[in-house]
């Protein structure tokens, strides 16, 4: 069973920044992808980027490419999502997610989600 816990979350204003953590715990070799996915109100839940365990491959949605960076922490089990340039439209309540997934962006493919962390863009 593997366990994912996000922290980081807030409210911060608009252009600000914040560094969401992923901590996971339980056995993690068969899911060889993390992933971050966000909800926001009355929308449906959308891929914001994806990282492997191994090797240097990520993916990140068009909407946050040149802002956001996910980036991992083997030693430690951990993954981040460090968000620079926040936008009102970045508020939402974001998971990270571990699976093995035909296409990243696909939220179907992953085994495994946290409870999620608020982000919340104001201003």
């Amino acid at each position: 069973q593997v366990h994912l816990v996000e922290s980081g979350g807030g409210l911060v204003q608009t252009g600000g920044s914040l560094r969401l953590s992923c901590a996971v715990s339980g056995r993690t070799f068969s899911s060889k992808t993390m992933g971050w996915f966000r909800q926001a109100p009355g929308k449906e839940r959308e891929f914001v980027a994806a990282i492997k365990w191994n090797g240097p491959k990520t993916n990140y949605a068009d909407s946050v490419k040149g802002r956001f960076t996910i980036s991992r922490d083997n030693a430690k089990n951990a993954v981040y999502l460090q968000m620079n340039s926040l936008k009102p439209e970045d508020t939402a309540v974001y998971y990270c997610a571990a699976g093995a997934p035909q296409i990243d962006g696909l939220s179907d493919g992953y085994d495994y989600w946290g409870q999620g962390t608020q982000v919340t863009v104001s201003s």
